[in-house]
């Protein structure tokens, strides 16, 4: 039998399609709602199915990038055969990507026993919601938002990219939260440091899905809720990537600030009230 089953799947897709791409982690919202579901958080199976049905989000993401992703990609194939074309933005945006995933890769394999094991813990995640939002509030306030997409360097790319270890080792920091805070300590806008979130969050949690997908597969999660929650999280996702990108062209964090610190609270109550275990 399932560990997980098709309504549970569906519940889970709508969390992970909701939760990737806005700063409030989504990582932390499905070990929450796995518990409340009495679905054990680190069992092999449910940590695979959590990692695949990302990547109904990531392909929400490339359908609704997908004229940049063609003229990134385009770009950089033309580099490598004409060099004159390397000096185009996209030719090393392409390689800035490839560059910045790799930090996360290699500490992601190095630690992955430690953050599916200690760190997988709702008193990390309860912990690192609250110390997520401080920083997400400050780099809202001391960001001059004066850098537009066109203006991000290599350095930009390295440092937003490596920021995504944060919330690998700290479920519920949120990789979009730590990837959009450090594009504003670089003075990005708050459009141009979300996008940047989106394209480097792609080769990342493309990976982690095939990555896990064994696992998910052959430990106790079927093709059926593998295959619904997958479909609810592209379908779910593909909207909170719309409402996201109008909504920050004209607020600010704060309101995912106050959520964060709100949930990250009632996390704390009730593990300790025992309503949740850790």
């Amino acid at each position: 039998m399932s560990v997980i089953s098709v309504g549970q799947a569906v519940v889970l897709g709508a969390v992970e399609g909701v939760t990737e791409f806005l700063p409030v982690s989504s990582t932390g919202h499905l070990k929450i709602t796995e518990g409340l579901m009495n679905i054990p958080v680190d069992d092999d199976a449910v940590v695979g199915f959590s990692a695949v049905i990302q990547v109904g989000a990531i392909a929400a993401v490339l359908v609704y990038f997908r004229k940049d992703i063609v003229r990134i990609v385009s770009a950089w194939v033309r580099g490598l055969r004409d060099k004159e074309e390397r000096y185009h933005h996209d030719y090393k945006f392409a390689w800035w990507v490839i560059y910045a995933t790799i930090p996360i890769v290699v500490v992601g394999l190095a630690a992955k026993p430690l953050i599916e094991g200690p760190l997988a813990s709702l008193w990390v995640v309860a912990g690192s919601l609250i110390a997520g939002s401080g920083v997400m509030w400050a780099a809202d306030q001391m960001g001059r938002h004066k850098r537009g997409e066109d203006d991000t360097s290599f350095k930009d790319a390295m440092l937003v990219g490596s920021s995504q270890i944060l919330a690998l080792l700290f479920p519920g920091f949120s990789r979009s939260g730590a990837t959009m805070s450090t594009a504003l300590m670089l003075d990005l806008d708050r459009v141009a440091a979300t996008r940047l979130s989106f394209f480097l969050g792609i080769p990342a949690l493309t990976g982690a899905g095939i990555y896990e997908l064994k696992d998910a597969l052959g430990t106790g999660v079927g093709a059926a809720p593998l295959a619904v929650g997958t479909a609810v999280s592209f379908a779910v996702a593909y909207g909170s990537i719309a409402w996201l990108l109008k909504y920050v062209a004209k607020h600010s964090f704060n309101a995912f600030v106050i959520y964060r610190i709100v949930v990250g609270v009632l996390l704390f109550g009730l593990l300790a009230t025992g309503v949740l275990d850790s």
